[in-house]
C-alpha cells in the first residue's frame, strides 16, 4: 500500500516536476504558485454573506482536492496532467453554484493545462472553450458582471504569460543539450586526436626499441660487444620516447589564451554580459599557461560578483613586457583580495609579473596584469604602459620581430 502511494504520489520522468529537478531547481518552485490561492479567502469580502458556515464548509471540503490535483498536475506524466487540469476546471464548475471562491480553482486549471505537450493555438481553443462555458453558467446563476469579465480575462493573461515562460524553458534545454552534444563531440574529437599522436609518436619508436632488444638478445652469447651497442641504441631511442611523450602530454594540458577567450565569452553570454576582445599574441608557453588561468578567474568573478553589462580583455605590451587588462562596468569596489584575486597575484608573481586593480565603486573594475617576456624585443616605443611622444606609434606584438 505504501508503495502504490509513493508511486502515485512521485514525479513522472516526463513530468514538470521532473523538468524542473533537470534544471537544477528546487522542486518546491512550482509550489509558490500556490500563493494565488488567497484569493479564496479574499473572494468573501465581495459577498453579503461573508465567510460564513457554508464557506467554512466548500473551503475544507474543496481545499484538499485542489492540492492534490494540482499537485498530481505538477508531477503526472505530460500525457495524463491534462485530466488533473481538467479536474480542476471541473471541480471550480461544479461548486461555484454555492461557492464563489471556486473560480480561483478554474484558473488554476486553465493554467495547468498548459503543462500538458499541445500546441499554442489549440490551447487557445481549449481556453476560449472553457471560459465560454464558464461564462454561461455565470450568466445563468446570475454572477456580478465584473466576475464574469475579470476571470476569462485572467485565465487568458497568466495562461499566455505561462506559455511564454514554458516555451523559454523549452528552448533554453534544447540549447543546453546542443552545448553537451558539442562538448561531447570536442572531447571524443580531442581523444582521437591524442590517440592517433600516441599511435604515430610510439608506434614506430616501440617497434624499433623491440627490433634492437631482441638483436641484442642473439647477439650477447656470439658478440657482447655488438649486443651492448644495441642496448645503447635502444636506451637513447626510448630516452628520446620518452622526452616526445613528455612533451605531447605537455600540450594536450596546456591551456591556451583563445581557448579561454572563447570560454570565458560562453560564461558571460550566459550571464547577460557582453564581452569584447581582440586576439590574443603570440607567447611563450609558461607564460601563456598562467595568463590563461588569470583570465579565466577574472572572467569568472565577472560573472559572479560585478553585476556588469559589459566587460572589455585587451592586450598591449611595451619592450620586454605585455600587459594583459581586463576590465568591466559593473559595480566596483573591491577593497580587499579575497581567495580568487589572492590566487591571480600569485601566479603574476610566479611569472615574475605584477597586477594592479582599479576598482572605484559603482565605477566598474579594471585589472592589469604585466608580465616580463624577454623574448619580444620591440623596434618602437608603444603607449601601453606609459605617456608617449605624438611621433610614436602603438605597435602590435606580431609585428614586432623576435630577438
Amino acid at each position: 500500500m505504501n508503495r502504490r502511494i509513493a508511486t502515485f504520489l512521485s514525479p513522472a520522468p516526463d513530468s514538470l516536476a521532473a523538468a524542473t529537478l533537470r534544471r537544477g531547481k528546487s522542486p518546491w518552485v512550482d509550489a509558490v504558485h500556490l500563493l494565488w490561492s488567497f484569493w479564496l479567502f479574499v473572494t468573501p469580502l465581495w459577498s453579503r454573506d461573508g465567510w460564513d458556515a457554508r464557506w467554512v464548509a466548500f473551503t475544507l471540503a474543496s481545499y484538499p482536492v485542489f492540492l492534490l490535483l494540482y499537485y498530481k498536475s505538477v508531477v503526472a506524466p505530460r500525457s495524463t496532467a491534462r485530466g488533473y487540469a481538467l479536474g480542476l476546471v471541473l471541480l471550480s464548475m461544479v461548486i461555484v453554484p454555492w461557492y464563489p471562491s471556486g473560480l480561483t480553482y478554474f484558473v488554476y486549471g486553465c493554467v495547468m493545462l498548459r503543462v500538458c505537450r499541445m500546441r499554442f493555438h489549440v490551447y487557445l481553443a481549449s481556453l476560449a472553450a472553457l471560459n465560454a462555458a464558464l461564462l454561461l453558467e455565470t450568466w445563468l446563476l446570475q454572477y456580478p458582471w465584473q466576475a464574469i469579465f475579470t476571470i476569462p480575462l485572467t485565465s487568458f493573461i497568466i495562461g499566455i504569460v505561462i506559455n511564454a515562460e514554458r516555451s523559454s524553458e523549452e528552448k533554453d534545454a534544447q540549447l543546453q543539450l546542443s552545448h553537451d552534444e558539442v562538448r561531447r563531440l570536442a572531447a571524443t574529437a580531442e581523444r582521437e586526436r591524442i590517440g592517433r599522436d600516441l599511435h604515430d609518436l610510439l608506434g614506430h619508436t616501440l617497434s624499433l626499441i623491440t627490433l634492437k632488444l631482441e638483436l641484442s638478445r642473439k647477439l650477447i652469447d656470439r658478440d657482447a660487444d655488438a649486443a651492448r651497442r644495441e642496448i645503447e641504441d635502444a636506451e637513447k631511442v626510448a630516452r628520446h620516447a620518452l622526452a616526445e611523450v613528455r612533451s605531447a602530454v605537455t600540450g594536450i594540458r596546456t591551456t591556451d589564451l583563445a581557448a579561454e577567450l572563447a570560454s570565458a565569452r560562453l560564461l558571460l553570454a550566459s550571464s547577460t554580459v557582453h564581452l569584447d576582445y581582440g586576439p590574443p599574441p603570440e607567447l611563450p608557453g609558461e607564460i601563456e599557461r598562467g595568463l590563461s588561468l588569470v583570465l579565466r578567474e577574472a572572467a569568472t568573478n565577472i560573472a559572479r560578483h560585478a553585476t556588469a553589462s559589459r566587460a572589455r580583455f585587451e592586450w598591449m605590451h611595451e619592450h620586454a613586457r605585455v600587459c594583459m587588462q581586463v576590465s568591466d562596468n559593473g559595480r566596483g569596489g573591491i577593497d580587499g583580495d579575497g581567495n580568487g584575486l589572492s590566487g591571480m597575484r600569485e601566479r603574476v608573481r610566479a611569472l615574475g609579473g605584477s597586477l594592479t586593480i582599479d576598482s572605484p565603486r559603482g565605477q566598474g573594475t579594471c585589472l592589469k596584469v604585466v608580465v616580463p617576456v624577454p623574448a619580444l624585443r620591440l623596434v618602437e616605443t608603444p603607449s601601453a604602459f606609459t605617456d608617449p611622444a605624438p611621433q610614436d606609434r602603438t605597435t602590435t606584438l606580431s609585428e614586432q620581430p623576435a630577438a
